[in-house]
């Protein structure tokens, strides 16, 4: 049933057009920092067919700001709930005790990143196109404190891994 409802949103987001386009991208922007486990880059399919009367790059580096600020609001949501389960000694042993271990996976990864690199361990690991935000997102979140500093960074790797993703569609299509 999940599938059909992700799919449901992805061709939603593919076919948007229009101001409401750019509003279902910023929901769906928000939904994915936290809760929907899909790729971020599906935003920029519509950039074509927006039909906002602006020109092809405007109108893409409208859907990449509106992209980055429903992510950073998203992961902003996703950062307090990651402070609350930080207080609640039951949540973290359920996690520990199902049969993935998120948290000691997630412990690793984000105390390394985290004390090699800060918040710009997290802009960079959000920058990767095709690697689920959530995890990291969630990573950061039990580890870090400054909501604002948070918000700015997963801003900025939102907004990076969509431009990456440009840049390297666009190389691809010109080595066609």
């Amino acid at each position: 049933m999940l599938e059909g409802v992700y799919a449901a949103t992805e061709e939603a987001v593919r076919t948007a057009t229009g101001p409401i386009g750019l509003v279902l991208i910023g929901i769906y922007s928000f939904l994915i920092a936290f809760v929907l486990p899909l790729p971020s880059e599906i935003v920029l399919a519509p950039a074509e067919s927006m039909r906002l009367g602006l020109p092809l790059s405007a109108t893409t580096g409208l859907i990449v700001l509106v992209s980055g600020l429903g992510k950073a609001a998203g992961s902003v949501f996703a950062f307090h709930i990651g402070q609350e389960a930080k207080q609640s000694g039951p949540i973290i042993r359920f996690v520990r005790r199902s049969r993935f271990d998120i948290v000691e996976w997630s412990e690793k990864t984000a105390v390394q990143l985290a004390q090699e690199y800060g918040y710009i361990g997290l802009a960079l690991a959000l920058s990767v196109p095709g690697f689920p935000d959530t995890i990291s997102i969630y990573a950061f979140s039990v580890l870090e404190k400054d909501y604002v500093r948070f918000a700015a960074a997963t801003f900025a790797g939102s907004v990076g891994r969509l431009l990456v993703t440009i840049v390297g569609f666009a190389s691809v299509t010109a080595l066609l």
